[in-house]
């Protein structure tokens, strides 16, 4: 018996590279982009082992746990990382970069997040990438929750290495993911000799065995599911556009927040500043005695498959997650998501 997932005639190189060609054009850039077989860590640790190493200075921003993680990267590469931390409940600012150069000049790596879904806060990556083209320093950003709900855009900002995933807002898979990656990053890799070479980790070999060949000959089978449902998320964003999809994902931002401060119920938005709120996710802050994780778990009991999830670690005890992206970007599923904790509000008072 023949199956459509299984029985499927191999994936061409031509393929993969119109897909690739996809990614490309939805992140506006000509940059070249890759495709890599993996959740989108492959690239974010790949990106940084291939740039970074013992005489890298670089400036890490942490606005959440990703960050965390790319020090702790930065660190096991030998780079000298100074940590610019800030609350979790605000986004960082280009003074606050700028500041962090006058005072380290000698920064020559910069790594960011743009949007923080564990924590729902975004970053100005437009005003801070003027501020790192000033100081010449090489641009790491991570968007992979922030592509499809608001604005990614390689090459206008300055990122030298862009890398993407496609489960959260873009609503596609989380088997394959894609990094955007200029001249200069490409020549910050070839000149590490602790860049990674025939590793799984390596975009060199992407670069000299895959883009530098033509695209002729794929480096090893593809995942091929991956790629076609990444290719048909691509292709359903394009049919509705993407500025389609990313105003969706605003308006749903925007309702949780109005809507959890009109429950009167003690919720309020855990990021004070809607400007620095993230629309791929809205994070809500409990009231005092209330703990977030008990609560989420009696709003879920009436529905489980509502996209409601308490914060990670210590954040379990404050924070809940409204998580309205990809096809949880709607009004309903909002509704449906404040009415739910509203009500574990109420139980919580009897």
């Amino acid at each position: 018996m023949t199956h459509p997932f299984l029985d499927l005639p191999p994936l061409s190189a031509a393929h993969f590279a119109s897909i690739e060609d996809r990614v490309a054009r939805l992140l506006g850039t000509e940059q070249d982009v890759v495709i890599m077989q993996g959740e989108a860590l492959l690239p974010l640790e790949g990106a940084i082992r291939g740039t970074a190493g013992p005489g890298t200075t670089a400036l890490n921003v942490i606005t959440g746990p990703y960050g965390q993680t790319f020090g702790k990267w930065l660190r096991d590469c030998g780079a000298t990382v100074i940590d610019l931390a800030v609350p979790f409940h605000t986004a960082v600012s280009a003074g606050q970069i700028r500041e962090a150069f006058a005072e380290h000049p000698e920064i020559d790596f910069v790594s960011l997040v743009h949007a923080e879904a564990a924590t729902g806060n975004t970053n100005p990556v437009a005003e801070i990438g003027e501020a790192v083209r000033e100081q010449g320093a090489l641009f790491y950003l991570d968007a992979v929750a922030s592509i499809g709900a608001e604005p990614v855009l390689p090459d206008a900002w300055g990122v030298d290495l862009c890398v993407i995933g496609a489960q959260k807002a873009m609503g596609g898979p989380a088997g394959v993911s894609a990094v955007s990656v200029s001249e200069r990053a490409w020549a910050r890799m070839a000149a590490n000799p602790r860049a990674p070479r025939r590793s799984y980790l390596s975009l060199l070999d992407w670069k000299e065995r895959w883009i530098d060949g033509g695209r002729k000959a794929l480096l090893h089978a593809p995942a091929q599911l991956e790629m076609l449902a990444l290719q048909a998320c691509v292709e359903r964003i394009e049919a509705v556009g993407l500025e389609t999809v990313m105003a969706r994902h605003a308006s749903a931002a925007a309702a949780v927040r109005a809507g959890a401060v009109t429950l009167g119920a003690g919720l309020q938005p855990y990021v004070h500043e809607a400007r620095e709120a993230a629309p791929v996710a809205t994070t809500l802050r409990t009231p005092s005695g209330v703990v977030a994780s008990e609560l989420v778990a009696r709003a879920l009991e009436s529905d489980p498959t509502l996209p409601l999830a308490a914060g990670g670690g210590a954040l379990a005890k404050e924070m809940i997650r409204v998580n309205h992206y990809g096809a949880d970007a709607t009004a309903g599923v909002v509704q449906a998501c404040l009415a739910a904790l509203g009500a574990a509000l109420e139980d919580t008072r009897r």
